[in-house]
């Protein structure tokens, strides 16, 4: 918190740091027991009718009484990484879309309208990754088109809490209704440490996802169109640990130049706490390796437990978080 030459805390922020991340002391609300003072840090996505709007990493909009400020500042965009490959959240994202392509894309300006079928909704959702050349509420209006002509809800996929991410389209988005269905995290690390947790032996590694990988795979009943998903990629890799009447393990990587994802990593649950999960991921960051890779990146939902524990025995760290917002008054069918 700002602390003034003679000792007071001070406000030092105004409506034009709307956009940037700041730090904020309030007074807690009445009735609140403990704490006198409540700490938001986030970035601030509006400042009107003596309100401010701050985003949280996670995503989480706090509202703030303008009149309960004690104290504010503006702090660096985003903290230093300690752990973990550097990189930004457009590198990242760009990444991740190559990893999991839509069957038809299409750009308006720098977003992409991306459909496959309605198999996940990263692969039916729009990319926001610069200005779609329109006014919001236009580009909005032809986002709707585009899904409707498909038979498809609207969804738009955002970013928070790294440098560069979309606090400012997420805070719009929701001010016009837009509700956010799901959050989950992209997590980062290194490539070399996985591969040396386990020998992997007994893991088989395909080009493609045979019967024996998809019996496995947790969406049942899967497409041409979702192989087709499944199957993109810069250099796609499946592997599988052979079971009884289904594989005891599978998992899928990407590689793309330095960068290696892991996803759809999936264990028999009478085999689970045996090490599956590793050796799979070991004996994909090996080949992954193998082909020049040195950074790792995963996705992971905020309330699975087991597969953060994990991911974070492994190394990884959380990047960002990303969302995806749905239209209003459209169910979600992905």
């Amino acid at each position: 918190m700002e602390i003034s030459a003679a000792g007071r805390l001070e406000v030092r922020i105004t409506t034009a740091d709307v956009g940037k991340r700041v730090s904020v002391r309030r007074l807690s609300e009445p009735g609140v027991a403990g704490e006198k003072f409540t700490d938001t840090v986030g970035v601030l996505t509006s400042w009107t009718d003596g309100v401010l709007l701050i985003t949280r990493k996670s995503g989480e909009c706090v509202r703030v009484a303008e009149s309960t400020l004690v104290a504010g500042k503006v702090v660096p965009s985003a903290p230093a990484r300690r752990r973990g490959p550097a990189t930004s959240y457009e590198e990242l994202a760009r990444v991740a879309a190559r990893a999991w392509r839509p069957v038809e894309s299409e750009r308006l300006g720098g977003w992409e309208l991306r459909a496959a079928g309605g198999f996940t909704r990263r692969a039916n959702s729009v990319l926001p990754l610069g200005d779609p050349d329109l006014p919001l509420d236009e580009a909005l209006t032809a986002v709707r088109r585009w899904y409707g002509e498909r038979g498809l809800p609207a969804y738009v996929q955002t970013a928070t809490g790294a440098e560069g991410t979309q606090e400012l389209l997420c805070a719009e988005l929701e001010r016009r209704g837009w509700v956010r269905e799901v959050t989950a995290e992209v997590w980062t690390g290194g490539l070399a440490p996985v591969a040396d947790l386990a020998e992997g032996a007994g893991v088989v590694l395909s080009r493609e996802a045979d019967e024996a990988w998809l019996a496995r795979y947790q969406r049942k009943g899967v497409s041409d169109v979702a192989l087709r998903v499944l199957g993109s990629g810069p250099s796609v890799w499946f592997a599988t640990v052979p079971g009884t009447d289904a594989p005891a393990a599978i998992g899928r990587c990407v590689v793309d130049g330095r960068w290696a994802s892991f996803a759809a990593v999936e264990v028999d649950p009478a085999r689970r706490r045996r090490g599956l999960a590793t050796a799979v991921m070991a004996a994909l960051a090996r080949r992954a390796l193998d082909e020049g890779a040195s950074a790792a990146w995963l996705q992971v939902e905020t309330d699975n437990a087991a597969a953060r524990a994990l991911y974070a025995r492994m190394g990884f760290t959380v990047h960002h978080a990303y969302h995806h917002y749905r239209k209003p008054g459209n169910a979600g069918t992905l």
